[in-house]
């Protein structure tokens, strides 16, 4: 049985080169750097930056129990960011086995800006 559904009129989803380099950083730390994210926007919901694996300090990130599914992405897993000075759960997320209409965002992880310094 299929769980996903490609996007259409009904609840349209783009993905496009960001516009502008992407920063994450909890505290002093940099935990993304990248001139290659792409930017994802879906009705409903504001646009989110989707950052290539090896533009993420992998090494600052743990793979936390939360999972959750969308009908047009597929199952996210969820990380927390993990620093010296702080730890933030369930900060990013990844599809790691999407659709092909969402093959854009295989190897990427998207932050919660708002659960982070930036």
């Amino acid at each position: 049985m299929t769980r996903t559904r490609p996007p259409g009129s009904d609840h349209p989803i783009s993905i496009v080169p960001a516009p502008n380099p992407v920063e994450v950083r909890l505290g002093e730390t940099i935990v993304a750097d990248s001139t290659a994210a792409k930017r994802l926007k879906e009705q409903g919901y504001p646009p989110r930056d989707y950052v290539p694996r090896e533009d993420v300090r992998m090494d600052l990130m743990e793979p936390t129990e939360t999972r959750t599914f969308c009908p047009f992405k597929g199952d996210a897993t969820y990380y927390a960011v993990v620093t010296p000075e702080d730890r933030r759960e369930d900060v990013a997320w990844s599809y790691e086995d999407p659709p092909e209409w969402m093959a854009d965002i295989k190897g990427h992880l998207c932050f919660y800006d708002e659960r982070l310094d930036g």
